[in-house]
């Protein structure tokens, strides 16, 4: 028997006793840890696909150590710049043992939840019903306030154009000039 399971953004193909490098997990080392987002299920070519996740099944495994992945080096460089520049990092991993795949761990704080969406839900629905009619009201007095404010407006006075200089200013400047 065999899963497909996302443990930690990532999926995996897991087995019973299987040993697997996952990214970083919580929890100390020997703790139990269990996974829900199955995707899909194959008990000796009886195959169960979930849609997007089986409802019911889990994955247990358990946490054997916290290490760091091999070093990954980063090597950036630009031609005919002079420029290279070299990094690298190791990854934080986790060591998991998987312990059984089954049916065992079916969400029951699931249906909790939900009626307790519900009553949020009906709760916020007679508040919104109560609230448009509020709403109605100070839109009426914002339009009366707005047509008010129309007749009110004026349009500015149109600018006059400068005046021109006489025509006799510029025969004596002619004569000033000789």
């Amino acid at each position: 028997m065999y899963a497909i399971v996302e443990i930690a953004g990532h999926q995996y193909k897991v087995q019973k006793d299987q040993r697997i490098y996952v990214n970083r997990l919580e929890g100390e080392a020997g703790a139990k840890v269990s996974f829900d987002r199955v995707l899909l299920t194959d008990d000796n070519g009886k195959v169960e696909v979930g849609a997007p996740v089986i409802e019911g099944v889990a994955v247990k495994a358990t946490i054997l150590e916290h290490l760091k992945a091999d070093k990954v080096i980063i090597f950036k460089k630009k031609r005919r710049k002079g420029y290279k520049v070299k990094n690298g990092h190791r990854q934080a991993i986790t060591s998991i043992q998987i312990e059984g795949i089954g049916k065992g761990t079916a969400k029951k704080a699931a249906p909790k939840k939900a009626e307790a969406k519900t009553e949020e839900a009906a709760t916020e629905k007679k508040a919104a019903a109560k609230k448009p009619a509020a709403k109605k009201t100070t839109a009426k007095k914002a339009d009366s306030a707005k047509a008010e404010a129309k007749p009110a407006a004026k349009k500015p006075a149109a600018k006059k154009p400068a005046a021109k200089k006489p025509a006799a200013k510029k025969a004596d400047d002619k004569k000033s000039e000789e």
